[in-house]
C-alpha cells in the first residue's frame, strides 16, 4: 500500500519536470511500523545524486502528503528513508562482463 501511493505522489511531482521518471522499486516497513525503507529507481541516471538528495531533503513534506492519502488505513505512518535502488545500472553491467566473455 505505501509503495502504490509513494509511486502516486512521486508521478504527480514528476509530471512538472519533463524528462525525469522516478518510480518505487521497494519499499521495506520495520516490523513495528515506525521506519520505512524507500527504494527508488531514477531515471535518465544522470543526475541521480542530486534528485535523490532532494528528495531526502523534502522526506517530511513527502511524508506528509503521503499521510494524508493514508489517513485512514494506517495507524501510524513510518518515518520515510529514501535510497537510490541500483539493481537496473547493476544488471547492466553484469550484461556488458557476460557479452565481453561470451560475444554473441
Amino acid at each position: 500500500m505505501l509503495q502504490k501511493e509513494l509511486s502516486e505522489v512521486f508521478l504527480l511531482q514528476t509530471k512538472a519536470t519533463h524528462g525525469l521518471l522516478v518510480s518505487v522499486s521497494e519499499v521495506r516497513v520495520s516490523p513495528d511500523l515506525s521506519t520505512a525503507r524507500v527504494y527508488l529507481s531514477i531515471f535518465p541516471t544522470e543526475n541521480k545524486d542530486s534528485v535523490i538528495k532532494n528528495i531526502q531533503e523534502n522526506a517530511r513534506t513527502i511524508r506528509h502528503e503521503l499521510a494524508g492519502r493514508l489517513r485512514f488505513q494506517l495507524r501510524r505512518m513510518p518515518e520515510l528513508s529514501f535510497f537510490l535502488d541500483d539493481s537496473i545500472e547493476y544488471a547492466k553491467n553484469i550484461d556488458s562482463i557476460l557479452d565481453k566473455i561470451n560475444p554473441r
